[in-house]
């Protein structure tokens, strides 16, 4: 690996960025591409360089693979300039990031608010395993005003996504932050469905932004990776945390992620086109109930979105006129999306929240926390639009 970093004038373009970003000038053999460092551990030529690492002035990775990768790096140092941030920290998931970022954060008597749209694993690692450890939490809508009520005097972290999951609410950053600053409070957002083409929380303040880079960030439904990003000191502090927890992301899977941030700007356009055409096109059919996209007019959140996203991203939440039968039915008759979990690859993903991701609960169980059974999350994948929309026809016209 080189020891020089490829130099881009802060105005290139974000597809450049997406491409040189992070890299270095010449790999080793002066191959085109970030190689994959298949090790361990890493040598020292003698003692004296041994002491030059530790006492920092060495530009070497790490000694020992747990606590670094050249190939990590140069992920790490590429999603940090496409998000605009001091610091990245990659992981081998979007949860092990999440809980060893509130583990660093928070300590027994510290209180917690996560608003309730927010990715459910997450609500659940709170409630079920921070209780454990004296912290408590509380739910709040996803505005200020909420989260503000439920502010006490031990309250340390804010967390909450932007859009949420399944509904794509998306939060006012300039209020929250103005809340959180005004009482001491750290913020952190899980920008996976925006990703940082179409939005970046830590232009408005937010101290923490993670991303699932499984989803959109890598794109291709071929590995599994989360990330933090934020400022220097908050991330070094998370990764004295990492570093003894051991959650670190294997060097292959780093070379993925390096090569499918190289497409990421050109496959959110796709998908944020795409995304747009099959809500407007759902609107208007008489078989829709009602579609959650922040893109529409017709969301809660429309203005806000408006307000802080570039585009609105790859996923269009609706429900069909009917029941659960009748959201399989239409599911079962569509021909180009697969019946999957998780969102952001290449391929377009369908599926039911009420039987993907809650299918232990009953409809009266379902009904209480916002998952109806003729609920439908449509992930978007970079098939011509055309084709997304003629295959909704045919299946809305099979029910």
């Amino acid at each position: 690996m080189g020891d020089k970093k490829i130099e881009l004038d802060n105005e290139a373009g974000y597809t450049t960025k997406s491409v040189h970003g992070g890299e270095y000038t010449f790999n080793d053999k002066y191959a085109i591409t970030t190689p994959i460092y298949q090790t361990a551990t890493y040598t020292f030529e003698n003692t004296a360089q041994l002491c030059d690492f530790f006492e920092g002035r060495s530009q070497r990775i790490s000694e020992y693979g747990r606590y670094g990768n050249p190939t990590q790096e140069v992920a790490e140092d590429k999603i940090r300039e496409l998000e605009n941030a001091e610091a990245a920290l990659l992981f081998p998931s979007g949860m092990n990031a999440v809980t060893t970022a509130i583990f660093a954060m928070c300590k027994s008597g510290d209180h917690i608010i996560i608003t309730s749209d927010s990715y459910r694993r997450t609500r659940q690692f709170i409630r079920q395993i921070m209780s454990r450890y004296g912290v408590e939490f509380s739910l709040s809508e996803p505005n200020a005003e909420s989260i503000e009520k439920e502010i006490k005097p031990n309250t340390r972290l804010i967390i909450s996504e932007s859009p949420t999951n399944p509904y794509l609410r998306v939060i006012d950053f300039e209020k929250i932050v103005a809340v959180a600053r005004k009482h001491r409070i750290k913020t952190m957002i899980d920008s996976t469905l925006a990703t940082p083409f179409n939005l970046r929380p830590l232009d408005y303040g937010v101290d923490i932004v993670t991303h699932s880079v499984t989803k959109y960030l890598a794109g291709h439904n071929d590995v599994l990776a989360g990330v933090l990003l934020g400022k220097n000191s908050l991330i070094s502090a998370i990764k004295e945390l990492q570093a003894i927890i051991g959650g670190i992301p294997d060097p292959n899977s780093s070379y993925l992620i390096i090569r499918g941030l190289k497409t990421f700007p050109l496959r959110l356009q796709r998908q944020n086109e795409s995304a747009m055409a099959v809500a407007e096109y759902l609107e208007k059919h008489p078989k829709i109930e009602r579609v959650w996209y922040p893109g529409l007019k017709s969301h809660p959140d429309y203005e806000i979105a408006k307000k802080y996203m570039k585009g609105f991203g790859g996923v269009v939440s609706f429900q069909i006129k009917g029941d659960l039968a009748a959201g399989s039915r239409f599911i079962d008759a569509m021909k180009i999306p697969k019946i999957a979990p998780s969102i952001g690859g290449v391929e377009s993903l369908i599926e039911q929240p009420s039987l993907m991701s809650y299918y232990e609960l009953s409809t009266e169980e379902r009904e209480k926390i916002g998952i109806f059974d003729n609920l439908v999350r449509f992930s978007i994948g970079i098939e011509d639009t055309p084709d997304l929309l003629k295959d909704l026809q045919q299946a809305l016209d099979a029910m």
